[in-house]
């Protein structure tokens, strides 16, 4: 529960103020503050004077681990401060998120915050780790915002170590094992692994959620005693039970109490396959006598591959529990494994700020980005790390393309495959990733923001019209590449939509004449060269006038043409913001 304390009629105002924005909070005036309240409450939110706030909470303070978090702000809501437990009971996030609300400055005044520096406890919360820290957390901390040395171990790939990767301090060293790794040249070591490592009490470990078991046993094995040997083999076999992120067995063990529980206890959903999913796999310790009773030659291993889709870590165990048996086998989830990886990456329309968050940093730790030549600034590219290689891909084919990448992939590497717009418009893609399939390669899409939505942004133009455009079509003229019958730009122009036309000008009187079997021929067209470059230039037109204008100015290629009445239109207004559509205006 979230208690507003307020004093004043001013201060009660802007407590009102708040709670009407959408912030959940009880608001009490001139309360008397107890043990009872103290202990209902998860945060205090004092308005008034700092100094009854203090006064007020300090007969019931005891520990910064168990005490509420506390905020206090003034009665005419200018500014917001922490008080108590600004990171661990989020009172920071929540200052922030008032001071948003009301347009406030928030005051914050842990030094991670004011250091411009992660802050160590709150990683966690952050990314979907769990903490594995010892007595000398605090001390750890303390190191590492005055600046001590400090080495980060990142032996996973997610969103979390993406961006420690991407906003390291300057006294921060990076390894991605231990081999690399000379603890006693640290006074701090934070490891993001799930792997158990002896880094002595230097080390703060994160364990990110990435092992995915399978399990199988007998009928009614004990509950707890299944725990304890799971843990045990987990930790003989170097891994982290923190790390645990799936489990799963075979659909008729769905009941197993020992599994229930087990799934009960660490707050995983226990998921259930069906024999004709676990004998797709190929596992190295088949058994006749599972087969005979799941239809699967195994369960375990079967499972652990299914949910990692990745070979196994840890094949199957056989565990002893009483006069019973249980199996489990592991694997680690293939989508944040740190080896070889490729990422195709979206670089946006041009302009090096419109690439994503995400895109640019994997740009910044990409150890080889290779880029599609002309079609996307060499900008980009300069938001790699030192070290990267970096090549242009104009010129060659696929398997040149493939070549090129491979070795960084086989060295365990991180490759950018940085494609314009987005790569599923025209991204030619399909290609690569089918060689990928083949080879067994892993890979991932980071989507951009494509061209026709730059076109709508330099148009100042929504490419729908309520009643009257609802769609916008997406395509190209034919040119050396047949289009279906049903696509070609003719059938197109009838339904009369917006239409977006990429990697044409050059066609541009055959576009136009196909053009005008639908639309009419004084229907807006915009020739939309190199759009977000430096080199921009958009050039309005009517479509019985498209393939003079992009002859008079010379625009071929980078081009997009687009056409419909929604261009420039300020018409046919939609109807969300009317007074009678007030459940939509916070949208």
């Amino acid at each position: 529960m979230t208690t507003i304390l307020t004093y004043s009629d001013k201060g009660e105002q802007t407590a009102k103020q708040i709670v009407s924005l959408g912030f959940d909070a009880k608001i009490l005036r001139s309360p008397k503050l107890d043990q009872t309240l103290w202990n209902e409450s998860s945060l205090f939110v004092f308005i008034g004077a700092m100094g009854i706030c203090v006064r007020e909470i300090a007969p019931f303070l005891k520990d910064k681990k168990t005490d509420p978090a506390v905020i206090n702000m003034d009665v005419n809501g200018k500014f917001v401060q922490p008080v108590l437990s600004g990171h661990q009971g989020g009172a920071n996030e929540k200052a922030e998120h008032i001071a948003r609300l009301l347009g406030a400055i928030p005051v914050l005044t842990t030094v991670s915050d004011t250091s411009n520096l992660w802050g160590l406890d709150m990683l966690p919360k952050q990314f979907d780790w769990k903490l594995e820290a010892g007595s000398n957390l605090t001390k750890l901390m303390a190191s590492f915002v005055n600046g001590k040395k400090t080495a980060l171990l990142l032996e996973c790939r997610d969103r979390g170590t993406l961006f420690l990767e991407t906003s390291k301090p300057d006294h921060v060293e990076v390894f991605y094992n231990t081999d690399d790794l000379k603890v006693d040249d640290f006074e701090v070591i934070l490891a993001v692994t799930p792997y158990l490592h002896n880094l002595g009490n230097k080390a703060i470990y994160y364990r990110p959620a990435m092992i995915n078991m399978g399990m199988g046993a007998q009928k009614d094995i004990d509950a707890l005693e299944f725990e304890s040997v799971v843990k045990t083999s987990l930790k003989e076999n170097g891994l982290s039970f923190l790390s645990l992120a799936e489990i799963g067995t075979v659909d008729i063990k769905k009941d197993e109490e020992a599994f229930v529980a087990f799934s009960e206890n660490t707050d995983l959903t226990l998921q259930v396959f069906g024999n004709e999913e676990l004998s797709a796999y190929q596992v190295p310790n088949p058994s006749e006598k599972v087969e005979e009773v799941t239809g699967s030659a195994s369960v375990s291993e079967a499972v652990a591959m299914h949910l990692s889709k990745n070979e196994l870590f840890v094949p199957k165990q056989k565990l002893q529990i009483k006069d019973k048996f249980a199996t489990i086998a592991c694997a680690i989830d293939k989508r944040k494994e740190r080896k070889g990886f490729i990422e195709f990456v979206g670089a946006g329309p041009g302009d090096p700020e419109l690439v994503s968050v995400r895109g640019k940093r994997l740009l910044q730790t990409a150890d080889f980005i290779l880029y599609a030549g002309s079609l996307v600034p060499k900008e980009l590219t300069h938001y790699a790390k030192p070290g990267c290689v970096v090549k242009s891909s104009a010129g060659m084919d696929l398997d040149t393309q493939i070549a090129e990448m491979r070795p960084f992939y086989d060295r365990g590497l991180f490759v950018v495959r940085l494609h314009t717009g987005d790569p599923c418009i025209y991204g030619a893609i399909q290609e690569q990733m089918a060689v990928l399939d083949k080879d067994n390669m892993d890979y991932h899409i980071t989507p951009g923001i494509s061209s026709f939505q730059a076109a709508a942004a330099a148009l100042e133009s929504q490419f729908t019209i309520p009643e009257e455009v609802q769609s916008i079509i997406l395509t190209r003229g034919e040119g050396r590449t047949p289009m279906p019958p049903r696509e070609k730009l003719s059938e197109f122009a009838k339904f009369q939509s917006t239409m977006c036309i990429y990697l044409s000008a050059s066609i541009a009187d055959k576009v136009q004449a196909e053009l005008l079997e639908g639309y009419p021929e004084e229907t807006p067209v915009a020739v939309c060269y190199k759009l977000t470059w430096k080199e921009e230039k958009v050039v309005r037109c009517q479509l019985k006038d498209l393939a003079k204008t992009v002859k008079d100015n010379n625009l071929t290629m980078t081009t997009m043409i687009v056409v419909g009445k929604a261009i420039d239109n300020r018409s046919n207004l939609s109807k969300l913001y009317h007074k009678e559509f007030k459940h939509a205006f916070r949208g």
